[in-house]
C-alpha cells in the first residue's frame, strides 16, 4: 500500500468525537501516514493540538477561516507566531476569501488574510488558502504580496478557475486535489489538474466534508484520501505508487517542518 498524506481536515469537529481513534486506525490503515488537522478559529486551537499531541501521525495548522473573519477576534501575527513554536504546528491557515457565503465581510477577510500571509513569512511555515467565488481579488493579493517579499502557499480544495489556477502555479504555489475531483461533474476540475505540473499537487479530505466517490454524502474522513489519490493517478497519467510517492514528496518539500519532525 503506498503512503500518502492527507494534507487537510478537521479532525476536532464534532463529526468525529465519538470515533476519533477509529479514524486515525482506519487511515493509516489505508496508507494515510500523516494527516494535518486545521484550526479554524483560534478559540479551537487547544483541541487542535491536543489531537496532534496524543495521535502521531497527525500534525495541525491554525488561523482564522474567512467565513470567520467577522465574527472573531482579529488574529495577530504575534499570536500565530507564538502558535507556530509548537513542534507540530506546520502550516497558517486556513486563511483567504470567501464571496459565496460571506461577501459582506470581504474587507475584513482581506486585512486577515494580510495578517496570515505576514506570519506564514515569519515562520516560514507555508499559508493554506480557502478561496471561494473570489478568483480575480485572490490572485491579484497574492501577486501583490509576494511581490513584496516571498511566502509559500497551498491553494487547498481547489476548485476555482484556470486562471486562478496559473496564477498561483506561476507564483511557485501548489494545488491540493480534494474529492470534489472525483465527482462525476467535475471534469473541467479534472483538465485543471491534468495541466498542472505534477510536482506541485497534493491531496486532502477537507474532512469531514466532501467526500469523494463512492462515498460522496457521506462523512468524508482522511482514509478516503486514497480513492482521492487513486482518482488524480488516472487524471494525471501515472500509477498509483507514483502519483502517492509524488504527492508525498511535494508534501514534504512544502510543509518541511513536518517532514523533519521526530517523535521525542
Amino acid at each position: 500500500m503506498p503512503n500518502i498524506v492527507d494534507s487537510h481536515c478537521h479532525l476536532d469537529f464534532p463529526d468525529f468525537e465519538a470515533d476519533l481513534d477509529g479514524v486515525i486506525t482506519r487511515a493509516t490503515e489505508a496508507g494515510v501516514e500523516r494527516m494535518v488537522t486545521i484550526c479554524t478559529k483560534l478559540k479551537s486551537i487547544k483541541r487542535v493540538r491536543e489531537i496532534a499531541e496524543t495521535y502521531e501521525p497527525v500534525f495541525f495548522a491554525a488561523g482564522t477561516h474567512p467565513m470567520s473573519a467577522a465574527s472573531e477576534p482579529m488574529i495577530s501575527v504575534e499570536d500565530l507566531v507564538a502558535l507556530a513554536a509548537h513542534p507540530k504546528m506546520v502550516g497558517i491557515g486556513e486563511t483567504g476569501l470567501d464571496y459565496h457565503y460571506t461577501v459582506e465581510s470581504a474587507d475584513i477577510q482581506k486585512q486577515s488574510l494580510a495578517i496570515h500571509i505576514e506570519a506564514a513569512r515569519q515562520t516560514s511555515l507555508p499559508l493554506i488558502i480557502h478561496s471561494r467565488a473570489a478568483d480575480a481579488d485572490m490572485a491579484l493579493i497574492l501577486q501583490a504580496e509576494m511581490a513584496k517579499a516571498p511566502f509559500t502557499c497551498v491553494m487547498h480544495c481547489f476548485s476555482s478557475s484556470p486562471e486562478l489556477a496559473k496564477a498561483a502555479l506561476d507564483l511557485g504555489f501548489y494545488l491540493s486535489m480534494s474529492g470534489i475531483a472525483t465527482f462525476k461533474k467535475s471534469q473541467e476540475l479534472r483538465d485543471i489538474f491534468a495541466a498542472a505540473p505534477l510536482d506541485r499537487i497534493l491531496v486532502e479530505t477537507d474532512a469531514p466534508y466532501l467526500a469523494p466517490m463512492p462515498h460522496r454524502g457521506q462523512r468524508n474522513e482522511p482514509a478516503y484520501t486514497a480513492h482521492t489519490a487513486r482518482r488524480g493517478a488516472e487524471v494525471m497519467g501515472v500509477d498509483f505508487a507514483s502519483f502517492a510517492a509524488q504527492t508525498t514528496a511535494n508534501f514534504d518539500r512544502l510543509f518541511s517542518k513536518a517532514a523533519r519532525w521526530r517523535p521525542a
